[in-house]
């Protein structure tokens, strides 16, 4: 090797040295400037984790819970430290079991205070029960007007049936014709217009 040669193989370290001290300066000004940042975000992530974790193992204690709730009034349905623990845990399933005892005593009280249930559809197929079980024309007739009811044509039925019997042919047959020729009681529907009272 020349003299030459070597002089410029050292420059080239020293470029590349030179380059390297130039990056680790860059880094550790970037890691200064950006330090409490950087810091705050792992802090953030670790923290967001955790409570996510924490969260989840805790809404499952509270399902478990519940159901265990649930498992204990099946056995005894009177008990109403259960029920008022099984309503504090979960609103809806509370008043689910609720709404299924009612149905089977036809307690209407208990069905007049679900109307107003957050629980999907609940308030709907509570409002029908209290209208049905009462065989109440204007609460048949208030249920069979919402646009949304589970149970309208069904309502409009017995609706028909009750004014047949009160010799209301005419507003009966009014009500039969509003089912849909689509409605799983359009037959119904027509046999009564067609053998009902005339």
């Amino acid at each position: 090797m020349s003299l030459k040669e070597n002089i410029e193989m050292v420059k080239e370290e020293l470029t590349s040295e030179e380059k390297f001290f130039e990056k680790a300066v860059v880094t550790e000004k970037f890691i200064k400037k950006y330090k409490k940042l950087m810091i705050g975000s792992v802090v953030a992530i670790t923290l967001f984790v955790a409570g996510d974790i924490a969260y989840n193992i805790s809404k499952q204690h509270t399902l478990e819970a519940a159901n265990q709730a649930l498992l204990t009034l099946q056995k005894n349905p009177k008990d109403e430290a259960t029920l008022a623990t099984l309503a504090s845990l979960s609103p809806n399933l509370h008043d689910l079991w609720v709404y299924s005892q009612a149905v089977v005593s036809k307690n209407i009280k208990e069905l007049e205070k679900l109307q107003n249930s957050q629980a999907l559809l609940l308030g709907d197929l509570s409002s029908y029960e209290v209208a049905q079980n009462l065989q109440d024309i204007n609460k048949l007739e208030e249920y069979a007007e919402k646009q949304d009811a589970i149970y309208q044509d069904l309502a409009q039925v017995q609706l028909a049936i009750l004014l047949m019997h009160d010799k209301k042919i005419e507003e009966a047959h009014s009500k039969l014709s509003m089912i849909s020729v689509n409605s799983p009681l359009a037959q119904v529907s027509r046999a009564l217009m067609h053998y009902g009272v005339k």
